[in-house]
């Protein structure tokens, strides 16, 4: 259960050495920034330094320019930039320009994409009357006719019947697709508009090939020639680009590594504040790395700097931010933690804690050997492949549901699979746990209360040991979760329930006093005894009728907590059951077949339970986490540790 060990950082000097020390602070990745003004009483002398990044325009100018070329580069580390730093002197001139010529490439790029495109329209438009053997220019010098080419909706050219009566409301198809007809009508000069009316109403919707020359084969040739042209213009434009981006390839990587460093470094001076010739500036590093950057800000002229230790309880005030440390086997389980809150600084990380109880409560719940192996194989594959957090989580989850399973024996639902193994290493004529047994069910169902009671006052040692740590003797000895609630809970379980267990008479009349009756008065009164263990000068209520008729209710709400989250982890009994039950109804549904029908609905049952009740186990040991155990101990108010980087860690 580890928090890394945080410090604050206060930096003074000199703006003249402001770029320093934020280039240096930036360049250590390990510089979490704070408002400096939140940790002085008196600011009215202070400004904030607001001025706005000068390399922002140019980072973002070039970062566009690369997005437009659909190019990308990654970044320099950080030694490589300090090597070529001498070499970016001129990055001004050399963005404009760099970014101008891609610019203007592009441009011309995007007009002759455009022109193509009307290429194919007009293409598209003059195919539909390629089989009309006509010249456009004979056409032309036609006085006394007028030619109209266009489309008819397929019902209305079926209308023209209606006008065989008038020689000049005829049309010639040249083509027809679902919807339209595509052809040409035609009219004498002094007709023409009343015919124009007449195929008007019948929605004809008109084509112009004024540009056109020659016959339409004649015109289909010219355009596609015209079209091809212009393909080569933007393929030669699409060269020049490559050959531009190959030559600057190596300028743009170094001078886009420099400008980010330098964006970032400079975005730490908003978090600093300024009076006079001077600055401060304020941040949390991990306790490791103090020694590193003493030596760098020694080497600076008028900077001068403390560090101090989160713990102060002056520090405490200003919220530290939290960074995680657990080990490699219980780290994935840092997902979980983090989807409820981050431990404050002086809290208790409970990582290791979620990570061993959910690994066996899913096991439990989820217990089959075959079955947890291919849960094992998916996580591996959505951690590794599909880069998903939950995927490591299910890998341990598997593992626990194959180990549960073999003790089990159960194989994908083959619940006497196993039994030869059970023989060969044990000398059992068949598996150990049987649990559709009536008496073995009504033992799952007991020992799942007793993990239950278990789990509870763990997660109420944690919050006694978390809660003196952080001083809060309300909490540590007279809450619910405290001494007093430890003391009631384990006297109600362990009296009552070994009298009933042994048959022996253990609950008497000093032990409800001392036991069950004391505590439950600590909890009644525990803010007024709280307030006077902490030294609280308002330990009194302002109202003791109000605080007595509030803390029945919050009394009554406790018992009936302790009661309700004990018997919540029946349901881990009840899963083992239900994963039985599932199983037994598969089998029995492929016993009604035979042959390739019982494979096939095997197989499609193991998939439907273990992608069912994977859900349901992982969303029900989660549930128990959080509300049974998290609740009793952790109010995950943290807020992360995130340190000024340039570069994203992988």
């Amino acid at each position: 259960m580890a928090v890394v060990k945080i410090k604050i950082l206060n930096v003074i000097g000199r703006m003249s050495e402001l770029n320093d020390v934020t280039t240096l602070l930036g360049k250590s990745g390990a510089f979490h920034p704070d408002n400096a003004l939140s940790f002085y009483s008196d600011t009215s002398e202070f400004i904030p330094l607001n001025d706005e990044n000068p390399y922002m325009s140019a980072l973002h100018t070039l970062d566009e320019t690369m997005k437009s070329m659909g190019k990308h580069v990654e970044l320099l580390s950080s030694r490589m930039v300090e090597k070529i730093e001498p070499t970016v002197r001129g990055w001004k001139p050399f963005v404009k320009d760099f970014s101008t010529s891609v610019a203007g490439l592009l441009k011309k790029r995007e007009e002759i994409a455009k022109l193509i495109e009307d290429d194919n329209k007009e293409i598209e438009k003059v195919s539909h009357f390629k089989n009309l053997d006509l010249n456009l220019d004979d056409l032309r010098n036609c006085q006394f006719v007028k030619i109209r080419f266009g489309s008819l909706p397929v019902d209305s050219y079926e209308k023209l019947e209606s006008y065989e009566d008038d020689p000049y409301v005829v049309f010639f198809p040249s083509g027809k697709d679902e919807e339209r007809y595509w052809g040409m009508y035609c009219a004498p000069t002094e007709r023409i508009t009343e015919v124009d009316r007449i195929f008007s109403g019948l929605y004809f919707e008109r084509t112009r090939l004024h540009e056109l020359t020659g016959t339409m084969k004649t015109s289909m040739s010219q355009l596609a020639e015209r079209k091809q042209k212009r393909v080569s213009a933007r393929s030669e434009i699409d060269r020049q680009i490559e050959a531009l981006w190959n030559k600057e390839k190596q300028t743009v990587q170094n001078v886009y590594s420099w400008l980010s460093e330098e964006y970032v470094f400079y975005n730490i001076r908003r978090f600093a504040a300024r009076y006079g010739d001077n600055f401060i500036l304020t941040g949390w590093i991990p306790a490791d790395r103090e020694n590193q950057i003493r030596g760098w800000f020694d080497q600076l002229e008028t900077v001068k700097y403390t560090f101090d230790n989160a713990e102060n309880p002056e520090v405490l005030t200003h919220s530290p931010p939290v960074k995680l440390k657990n080990k490699k086997l219980f780290r994935p389980f840092e997902y979980f933690v983090e989807m409820y809150g981050l431990p404050s600084y002086n809290e208790v990380d409970p990582t290791i804690l979620v990570a061993i109880t959910y690994f066996i409560l899913f096991g439990i719940m989820f217990a089959d050997l075959g079955q947890g192996l291919c849960v094992m194989l998916a996580g591996y594959f959505m951690w590794k492949k599909l880069d998903m957090k939950l995927g490591r989580i299910l890998i341990p989850c598997g593992i626990s549901s194959a180990i549960f399973g073999t003790l089990f024996g159960s194989f994908f639902g083959l619940e006497h699979f196993l039994d030869p193994f059970y023989y060969a290493l044990f000398g059992l004529n068949e598996k150990p746990i049987s649990v559709m047994e009536p008496e073995t069910t009504s033992k799952i169902i007991l020992l799942s209360v007793m993990l239950g009671i278990s789990l509870v006052i763990i997660a109420m040692l944690i919050n006694i040991y978390s809660s003196m740590r952080r001083k809060n003797y309300t909490s540590a000895f007279f809450g619910p979760n405290g001494m007093a609630g430890l003391v009631f809970y384990s006297s109600i379980v362990f009296g009552f329930g070994g009298q009933i267990m042994s048959g022996k008479k253990i609950v008497t009349l000093p032990y409800v006093l001392c036991l069950i009756i004391l505590p439950l008065i600590a909890m009644f009164f525990r803010e007024v005894l709280g307030g006077l263990a902490e030294a609280r000068p308002n330990w009194k209520p302002e109202s003791w009728g109000d605080y007595i008729v509030q803390n029945v209710f919050e009394v009554f709400e406790f018992l009936l907590s302790f009661l309700t989250n004990t018997m919540s982890f029946i349901r881990v009994g009840a899963f083992v059951l239900v994963h039985a039950g599932m199983m037994m109804v598969v089998f029995m549904l492929a016993e009604m077949t035979s042959g390739i029908g019982f494979v096939l609905i095997v197989l499609i049952g193991n998939i439907f339970v273990i992608a069912l009740e994977g859900l349901l186990v992982g969303i029900q040991a989660l549930r128990l986490e959080f509300y049974e155990m998290f609740s009793r101990f952790f109010d995950g108010e943290g807020r992360p540790f995130t340190p000024v980087t340039v570069r994203q860690e992988s």
